[in-house]
């Protein structure tokens, strides 16, 4: 089952914290960056896609060394649609994040100072979006099928913010 699939079952499911709002608000923070650097929303997915790739690698890598309760510990702590530094700092040393930022520009065209500052806005977004399947009354409790599909925990090599994004807008009909 895709990422897509498991957020729209977190939506679905009154266990998992998943709703239509926070997809929403979500998909609004994403248009309002878009807006606010004149950036067409398509770069602007592709940018979060990217970001994203980079927040995976990164749980990854906290999953390895310090277990799953870790990465969702961060999913958790730091998922929202509020600019966020710590979120950042959490996952990336500042030669990743510039490298990140760069990455984007490359892919993009976008700036890479712009990148760097709007990465406190898409880190948490991504993480927001993977937080949508924790357990809505122990969102410590294991077991997060977005956060695990996201993790690739199938190893298919299906997982991709970009196409959830952009998934997620044609599902809320935007």
């Amino acid at each position: 089952m895709g990422l897509f699939d498991q957020i729209i079952n977190a939506i679905d499911n009154s266990n998992q914290q998943g709703n239509a709002g926070q997809l929403g608000n979500i998909l609004n923070t994403v248009q309002q960056v878009s807006n606010s650097t004149g950036t067409d929303p398509s770069t602007m997915q592709s940018a979060l896609g990217i970001v994203g790739n980079y927040v995976r690698s990164a749980l990854q890598q906290k999953q390895a060394t310090e277990g799953n309760e870790a990465a969702q510990n961060v999913v958790n702590q730091f998922g929202g649609t509020s600019p966020n530094p710590q979120a950042v700092n959490s996952l990336f040393a500042p030669f990743l994040q510039q490298q990140l930022a760069e990455t984007v520009a490359q892919r993009t065209g976008l700036n890479a100072g712009m990148v760097q500052q709007l990465l406190p806005i898409l880190v948490p977004v991504v993480l927001n979006l993977l937080k949508s399947g924790a357990n809505s009354q122990n969102p410590q409790a294991g077991g997060n099928p977005v956060l695990n599909s996201f993790l690739d925990s199938d190893r298919d090599g299906d997982v991709d913010i970009m196409d959830a994004i952009q998934l997620a807008s044609r599902y809320l009909g935007r």
